[in-house]
């Protein structure tokens, strides 16, 4: 459809092409005006439907926050940003995270050696020794000075990598990933032991 002249004599010439070749196309006109947005997205939106009554309305809400946590938590699961806690976000942390994960460490069974102390108390024989005050002497020094190596090195890297991020509590961030098993960790692992981080 062509465009009217301005002084409304009839369809008006379309400009040539530069080229030389055959005129281009003009678009025709909607003959309506473009709807404003607000309006779009009021038609999209489905219209609110109150339930009937209030333990309806109970279950309408129950429902639609399982439906909201569970497509958190899926989202969390494959390690998107926007659904970790605030606690997990960051380069920083994501980093400490990776590094931890990557590796196996001695403090990642300390609840094994705690079991096995437990156990251990309920032995007549061995309740009045030193022996097990200095197993979990042992024990307490080796997640403690693991964390501390550990924190710090997460620390350094991060640094060398994102100088403008902050690095605070980094280092007891990884001291905590560090003694928790690797598949209980949330969230989840997302490198394979043996990774160079």
């Amino acid at each position: 459809m062509l465009d009217q002249d301005p002084a409304g004599q009839g369809p008006a010439e379309a400009d040539p092409a530069p080229d030389g070749s055959a005129p281009a196309r003009l678009t025709p006109a909607k003959g309506r005006p473009t709807p404003k947005r607000s309006e779009a997205e009021k038609r999209r939106r489905q219209p609110y439907v109150p339930p009937g009554d209030r333990k309806a309305a109970t279950q309408q809400g129950r429902t639609k926050d399982r439906a909201e946590r569970g497509r958190r938590n899926e989202a969390m699961r494959r390690g998107e940003e926007w659904a970790l806690p605030r606690k997990d976000q960051g380069k920083v942390k994501a980093l400490a995270r990776d590094y931890v994960d990557s590796r196996r460490s001695i403090s990642e069974f300390y609840l094994v050696g705690v079991l096995v102390l437990l156990v251990l108390l309920f032995v007549p024989g061995l309740r009045q020794t030193p022996v097990i005050n200095y197993a979990v002497l042992a024990i307490l020094l080796v997640v403690v000075g693991e964390g501390w190596y550990t924190g710090r090195k997460v620390q350094r890297l991060a640094q060398q990598r994102y100088p403008g991020e902050s690095v605070r509590g980094v280092r007891m961030y990884t001291a905590l990933r560090n003694t928790q098993f690797r598949k209980m960790r949330m969230p989840p692992p997302k490198v394979k032991l043996g990774t160079k981080i």
